[in-house]
């Protein structure tokens, strides 16, 4: 399951749910094996200049290689750009997992 996190100026006019579900959207476009992607966004009081950082997890599979990877971020920047309404600082990182990370879903009662 995908993770992403957005960590932006507090000055940023953004939609978190709407981008997460964009995001969720592009990688499943490029991996339809992905699933759900989960989400939080951080906006920050504190800062100096108007900014945006996208970092996104996935696991390590073997399809996931370094092609696969260019595709999926040039996709993500484009669509994330088109959402953001004003002019800042941009980043974008797209994470893998390592061997010891693990994921699932805790389930009570």
């Amino acid at each position: 399951m995908p993770h992403v996190e957005i960590k932006h100026s507090a000055d940023l006019a953004l939609n978190p749910q709407a981008l997460f579900k964009l995001v969720e959207y592009v990688i499943n476009r490029h991996d339809a094996d992905a699933g759900e992607c989960k989400g939080r966004a951080y906006p920050a009081k504190a800062f100096q200049h108007t900014h945006v950082l996208f970092e996104i997890s996935m696991l390590t599979k073997p399809h996931r290689d370094e092609a696969f990877t260019r595709k999926l971020m040039v996709e993500l920047e484009q669509q994330l750009k088109a959402q953001i309404p004003q002019t800042c600082r941009f980043s974008l990182a797209l994470n893998y997992s390592g061997p010891y990370y693990s994921t699932n879903l805790h389930e009570v009662g």
